[in-house]
């Protein structure tokens, strides 16, 4: 029982007009993971997941999250993401924020890919951009996420290249997968930047993909407890290629952005990216710290 809508945004841009007034930072959360150490992202409230479990291959490894060094810009760094499989080893990756956002504008700059950067193609995959807080129970009432999720060989009734934008209301794992969502989707190649904004105010929630609105979904499916902020790039079950040998998946992240409580649209995001890194400002979170625990394991 599921029900349709969903995302997202590309490249900064400078904004015409006026320009936006800055995020308060006690309402802000940046950061354009510039740093030299894997190990700094521990310290600015990322973890990287080790705990096995859902979603992907069963039995699967957690690890593969570093920084890069973008081929592209000169002195700016990546957080890559990166999985592998042979078809019997599996590792996949996560990297979670800190349980305590909710409302706001959410956004983040990322590379997708459509081809494995070695090995053989054909694995179904999933690289995402989303929100979610813990699943305390099947049907958990108070269960909330926001996915983009784009899928270059397709799944989930999609037989090519996907972009899904989903609201989670509840869901049920076992013994039988039942989502029930608010989704929509837009079909077509999307390797390589994209720019994904979501506004979540009011009941409601507005998806961009590369400036553009892409669809809004209602307060059925509207978060209701505070979420995590999270990157995964990992392999669907039963959508392993029968190909030998091993292949190997990159994601690559820019920046992420949260403005709490604050309604932007995507030129004021990227104005506000711009802004800041104009400043020299790597990283700012200001975003009060919640009691609640954040597992990485989701």
């Amino acid at each position: 029982m599921m029900r349709s809508l969903i995302l997202l945004a590309v490249l900064p841009l400078v904004a015409c007009g006026p320009k936006p007034a800055p995020v308060p930072p006690q309402k802000l959360l940046f950061d354009d993971f510039s740093y030299a150490d894997p190990a700094a992202l521990t310290r600015q409230g990322w973890t990287v997941r080790s705990e096995a479990g859902w979603p992907g291959v069963g039995g699967a490894a957690w690890g593969g999250v570093g920084l890069v060094d973008d081929p592209e810009h000169k002195g700016n760094r990546l957080l890559r993401l990166s999985a592998q499989t042979d078809g019997e080893k599996t590792q996949q990756a996560q990297l979670c924020q800190q349980r305590k956002f909710l409302a706001g504008t959410y956004a983040a700059r990322v590379r997708f890919s459509d081809v494995p950067v070695s090995g053989p193609d054909g694995d179904r995959i999933v690289q995402t951009f989303y929100t979610i807080s813990p699943l305390r129970q099947q049907m958990d009432p108070d269960y909330s996420e926001l996915d983009f999720e784009y899928l270059p060989h397709g799944g989930w009734g999609a037989s090519g290249p996907t972009l899904f934008m989903t609201s989670w209301e509840t869901v049920q794992l076992q013994p039988t997968f039942k989502p029930y969502v608010e989704s929509h989707r837009e079909r077509g190649n999307l390797a390589g930047w994209h720019t994904l904004v979501v506004q979540v105010k009011d009941g409601k929630t507005v998806w961009f993909v590369d400036g553009k609105r892409s669809g809004e979904h209602g307060k059925a499916s509207y978060p209701r407890v505070p979420m995590s902020i999270n990157f995964n790039l990992w392999f669907i079950a039963d959508g392993l290629a029968p190909a030998k040998g091993l292949r190997r998946w990159e994601q690559d992240v820019d920046w992420v952005f949260h403005a709490a409580d604050e309604v932007l649209t995507p030129d004021e995001v990227e104005a506000q990216v711009a802004g800041l890194r104009s400043k020299g400002v790597a990283h700012v979170d200001g975003v009060p710290a919640s009691s609640l625990p954040s597992p990485c394991n989701m």
